[in-house]
Formats: C-alpha cells, structure tokens, sequence
C-alpha cells in the first residue's frame, strides 16, 4: 500500500496509528467501536527523530462540511474538525489531547 502525499510531502488521511487509538480509548474512555473508524493526519516532530505530530478527526464530518483534508496543514484551517491531537512515536508512545 503507498500512501498519497500531498503537494506538501505530507501523507495524507490515513486510519489510526495502534498507539493513537489505544490511547484514546484508555484516556479518554472512547467507544473502541467508533474510534477506530476515524481518520488520522501526521506530520514528523519538527527536531525529534521517529516521533509524529498526529490530528485524529471524523471523515465524515469534513464531508458534511465540504472541507477536504488533504493533510496535517488542511486542518489548521478548520480546527473545529479535530477531535483529537498529540503525537506517537515508533516504539507504541502515545500522548493525546482533546481538540477544539
């Protein structure tokens, strides 16, 4: 599988990262059966090695607002978007918060 990336070098949606979606679900006591259908956007640590800044958000709520999420950036335009963001590393860390 590739991932798209979009004209920034970024990947584009993608599901969750394991580390991201168990953290949710133990954090934040998400339903495991809905977190797992959300979409994530991540971005390199800008001066940290092997650890991604990470937006976790509903595809089908940008549908319904007609707002295409290209990658991390897109979402800095519609924060109300994200549900979830922090970062992961390679080794299964995770640290999220709650969006906006």
């Amino acid at each position: 599988m590739f991932w798209r990336k979009s004209k920034t070098g970024l990947p584009g949606p993608e599901s969750l990262p394991n580390p991201v979606g168990r953290e949710i679900v133990v954090e934040f006591g998400g339903n495991p059966d809905e977190i797992w259908y959300l979409k994530a956007v991540r971005r390199p640590k800008e001066g940290e090695k092997d650890i991604f800044e990470v937006r976790v958000f509903s595809a089908a709520q940008a549908a319904s607002k007609n707002v295409v999420v290209k990658d991390y950036n897109s979402l800095s335009e519609h924060p109300e978007l994200i549900l979830y963001e922090g970062w992961f590393n390679k080794t299964g860390a995770a640290k999220m918060e709650k969006g906006h």
